[in-house]
């Protein structure tokens, strides 16, 4: 995916992440009679604002995307006319602060909500967890998987797609926990399968997980048949068409689709050369891959498909989907355990369980967006939904300067039943500002790591 197309499919994502976090601040700050004087999206000077409603609220776009607030009448930053003394915000209950403050991450938990929903009741496309062959010396080796074992449980809770799959066994991972899988084999008997993942290194618990269990979906053997074309593609620009055979790429001859795969994945931004059969003639085809970072590595890509076998696609194919009132419930569960699931990790940050090389910074966050934007409109949502959740989950945690901070100290003031002192007020604000800073630092660092490491 092209730069360019990176860049805005981030910029719509922090955009629709961020005015729903502070719309969240500033409707229940409104239903608690606080004045708003400005709402603005991104930090530094305006780019673009306008002064609407009977409060003369100025809402502004500015020049720094990655964040936002909502400024309220507050008697600390300025003088306010008696009159409307009763609006500001350091005027309202401990109660109605708290709530003010804790609407901005309760926004993000709603979005990624209704996200799942839309998606639960539209139906998502996935991928059955049909095993392949485990490598020797492998987890799912040890654990007596094998090739076309259909996965469909985890400790009793149902799986239906690779993603629920990977969930469910990094749950278990993250416990050091053995898991109990229920597989339906090739000959269509039910067994399980004892799946030991206690010995797992904090590493291991990164984008290739499965990988390192063992576990892969099963490839069925397919020739090496274009079945699809992108439009706009290498592949499409370089003259392939459906129904070409592949014979032979970059010199090494090709019968099955995944070794044409392998051909073209393994040389980024390189020259390959392809002898493809069409119409009973022979011809030569020379494409240079498209070089994309995937789990922090450097792969070709050209746009094309295979020719699919309809009957064995259903049999690998599965879609999710649920009617609007099971789609709510569903919805919510997903939130909840994603919420969770990320508390869970960065407690295990903190403790040196898990290694910091897997937190991200915004070019990560970039890259993902674009990757799933360039898979369609589903992927997208689905990760604008994961990232309002982990917006949600990093603005609770007790750290002065995120919204979790400003609870913090609400929660003081109900204990000792006086707010917290100024000078303590500064020292958390200098702490929070250190400690944000030196996790930007370090997940920036990471992710200059990746492009350049590609680890």
């Amino acid at each position: 995916m092209s730069l360019l197309s990176t860049l805005v499919a981030f910029v719509v994502a922090l955009g629709i992440l961020i005015v729903f976090h502070e719309l969240g601040h500033y409707a229940v700050a409104r239903l608690c009679g606080v004045k708003v004087l400005r709402f603005s999206v991104g930090f530094g000077a305006p780019v673009w604002s306008r002064t609407l409603g009977r409060d003369r609220t100025q809402w502004a776009v500015a020049l720094i995307p990655l964040g936002g607030y909502v400024k309220m009448l507050d008697e600390r930053e300025g003088p306010v006319a008696p009159a409307e003394v009763h609006r500001a915000f350091n005027r309202q209950s401990v109660w109605r602060r708290i709530a003010i403050v804790a609407a901005g991450p309760v926004a993000n938990f709603l979005l990624a909500l209704v996200l799942y929903w839309a998606l639960l009741v539209h139906g998502i496309p996935g991928v059955r967890p049909v095993v392949d062959e485990p490598p020797p010396g492998s987890l799912a080796h040890a654990a007596r998987f094998e090739a076309g074992d259909i996965l469909t449980a985890v400790d009793g809770t149902p799986v239906r797609t690779w993603q629920d799959l990977r969930w469910r066994l990094l749950e278990k991972a993250l416990a050091h926990s053995n898991a109990e899988v229920r597989v339906e084999t090739d000959g269509g008997e039910t067994r399980m399968r004892n799946l030991d993942l206690s010995g797992l290194a904090s590493d291991d618990l990164d984008a290739n997980f499965l990988r390192e269990v063992g576990l892969s979906s099963y490839k069925p053997p397919l020739p090496a048949v274009i079945g699809q074309v992108l439009p706009g593609s290498v592949a499409s620009e370089a003259g392939l068409a459906e129904g070409d055979e592949i014979l032979s790429a970059a010199g090494t001859e090709v019968v099955r689709w995944d070794q044409f795969v392998d051909a073209v994945r393994s040389r980024p931004d390189q020259a390959v050369e392809l002898e493809i059969l069409r119409g009973g003639v022979v011809r030569t085809v020379t494409l240079t891959p498209e070089g994309r970072s995937e789990n922090g590595r450097q792969v070709g890509r050209i746009g094309v498909g295979p020719r699919l076998d309809e009957a064995a696609a259903r049999r690998y194919s599965v879609e999710v989907s649920y009617g609007p009132l099971d789609a709510l419930y569903e919805a919510s569960v997903r939130t909840w355990e994603v919420s969770i699931f990320t508390l869970r990790m960065l407690w295990k940050m903190v403790r040196g369980e898990v290694s910091l090389k897997n937190l991200s910074g915004p070019i990560t966050i970039a890259d993902y967006a674009g990757q799933s934007a360039k898979m369609g409109w589903l992927a997208y949502v689905s990760f604008l939904a994961i990232i309002s959740i982990s917006l949600g989950v990093l603005n609770l945690l007790p750290v002065p300067l995120l919204d979790g901070g400003h609870l913090m100290y609400y929660v003081v003031e109900v204990l000792k039943g006086s707010p917290v002192s100024e000078r303590t007020l500064e020292i958390g604000q200098r702490v929070g500002m250190a400690v944000l800073f030196s996790l930007m630092a370090f997940a920036i660092f990471n992710d200059i790591n990746r492009l350049v490491g590609g680890s």
